[in-house]
């Protein structure tokens, strides 16, 4: 079972975002200090500051095809940062409230915030196609099921909208899906499982081929879940949570198998934000509001 490997340091602010760089070898990490950092797994200390916007990161994603990253920052902006020119980074004030979450889809980038928009964007020239408002409220996260060519999107009104993923359109809403603002979103690698989490701290599960039947819910954390992320295998999932806690679970069974928390694991001290697994070295990448990552290893 996972165990703790190192713990880098080098962010001044909360640690809010992780993605894959060009390899599982290397993963970009963003925070409230404003700075995108590279890390190497392999030599991972010290990280290598490759951009820096102007406030907090929110939300972070890699564009391999583009050598760009997208940054979505807290009062709405998107940033399109190019590796290989980070002076010629665009930023457009677009989304209100923080974007939250960033995901590529084919020749597209989405992007969710405030005011409830979604927006596509042209991943080769970073200019905005159109924008659909899916709630009132502010758009959590984001989760994409390939098998049924669907996108899930998590709101602040409690509800999961389930999205065609061509046109944007509302396929279905789960309302009150839970008691508060759904944070975090994760399809089963076969799709047949949506995975969500939210401000009430309770793990739901819902089943695709059901029309989104809720199969299992359960108090998984003290506080807050931020993140859900799924084991290369599928075989796991782990949880991030405000409650200082990484929570390893069976897939299939939802049955805890494993905390790695503060005093026990030498874990985080404070809220954990974001995770990003890696089949490189088959490791577990948590950040947090302590200001650091802990790499976790052994599954």
């Amino acid at each position: 079972m996972l165990k703790k490997v190192n713990q880098l340091k080098g962010h001044n602010g909360s640690i809010f975002a992780l993605t894959r760089h060009d390899s599982d070898r290397y993963f970009l990490s963003g925070a409230g200090d404003g700075w995108v950092v590279r890390w190497d797994l392999d030599n991972p200390d010290p990280g290598k500051l490759v951009a820096k916007v102007e406030t907090q990161i929110f939300s972070l994603h890699y564009l391999a095809s583009e050598n760009k990253v997208v940054v979505g920052n807290m009062n709405g902006g998107v940033h399109w940062v190019d590796l290989e020119r980070p002076d010629d980074t665009i930023n457009i004030a677009h989304h209100q409230k923080g974007v939250f979450a960033i995901m590529e889809l084919g020749e597209h980038v989405l992007t969710a915030g405030g005011q409830g928009l979604l927006t596509r964007w042209e991943k080769s020239t970073g200019r905005s196609l159109d924008s659909m408002r899916v709630s009132h409220q502010s758009l959590r996260a984001l989760a994409y099921n390939p098998q049924r060519n669907e996108l899930a999107v998590g709101a602040s009104d409690h509800a999961i909208y389930i999205l065609d993923a061509e046109d944007l359109t509302v396929k279905q809403a789960i309302p009150k899906a839970h008691q508060n603002s759904v944070f975090a979103l994760a399809y089963s690698p076969d799709g047949e499982m949506l995975f969500s989490g939210g401000r009430d701290a309770h793990l739901k599960v819902w089943d695709t081929q059901a029309a989104y039947l809720q199969l299992s819910s359960q108090p998984a954390h003290m506080y807050t879940i931020n993140k859900i992320a799924f084991h290369p295998s599928g075989r796991y999932l782990a949880t991030a949570s405000r409650d200082k806690n990484v929570k390893i679970w069976d897939a299939q069974s939802f049955r805890l198998l494993k905390v790695l928390e503060s005093y026990r694991d030498d874990g985080h001290l404070n809220s954990v934000n974001t995770l990003l697994w890696s089949e490189h070295r088959n490791c577990l990448i948590s950040g947090s509001d302590d200001r650091s990552l802990i790499l976790w290893e052994g599954m």
